[in-house]
């Protein structure tokens, strides 16, 4: 079992309080274990692969693991594309909202529009253009406004609501994910 559990995430840093909210129960089972549990973020998916490799090379006693996105569809296999350390959220970090549409609603309130959101048991498989049309229909009608045009807070709140047994049932990269790190973690 590691000393130390990094996550290098894409996206901007004021997303890590909506994703220590999203991954309490991995922090958790970390702390029970007296595991370090480390959220970094990074502005593009090229910084945090940087800061991921330089990690690899400086902190060898951590398990440091990359979560990016995508932004296409993973044509092969997962196990073609990438070790157990790097992990995708397909096609692009929202897939995951669409996995929870009532927290959504309840984040968004009145004039939410939750019949723009594209449905599919795996939200895996929704298009990046689908995910954003969707998004942006439900939301923009609402007293919050487009998610798009309030992406840097509406989005660690969102991460912050969701249901993750909901996203793992509806997005295997991210229950992959939960398993890579539950197993480190036994």
């Amino acid at each position: 079992m590691p000393a130390e559990i990094r996550i290098y995430f894409e996206g901007d840093k004021l997303l890590k309080p909506g994703f220590d909210s999203f991954f309490s129960e991995l922090k958790e089972r970390a702390r029970q274990r007296c595991c370090r549990f480390q959220l970094i973020g990074s502005k593009s998916g090229e910084h945090a692969r940087r800061n991921f490799e330089i990690a690899l090379r400086t902190n060898r006693s951590a398990w440091s693991i990359l979560l990016i996105d995508s932004e296409g569809p993973l044509r092969r296999s997962p196990a073609a594309l990438h070790t157990d350390r790097v992990f995708w959220m397909v096609e692009m970090m929202e897939a995951w909202f669409h996995a929870d549409p009532l927290a959504l609603a309840e984040f968004y309130g009145a004039r939410f529009q939750k019949n723009a959101l594209k449905v599919n048991l795996n939200v895996e498989k929704i298009p990046k253009k689908d995910l954003e049309k969707g998004l942006r229909a439900a939301s923009f009608k609402t007293p919050k406004g487009n998610y798009f045009d309030h992406k840097t807070s509406h989005g660690p709140r969102l991460l912050a609501l969701i249901n993750p047994a909901l996203v793992r049932d509806a997005a295997p990269n991210c229950e992959r994910l939960f398993q890579a790190i539950l197993k480190h973690l036994t």
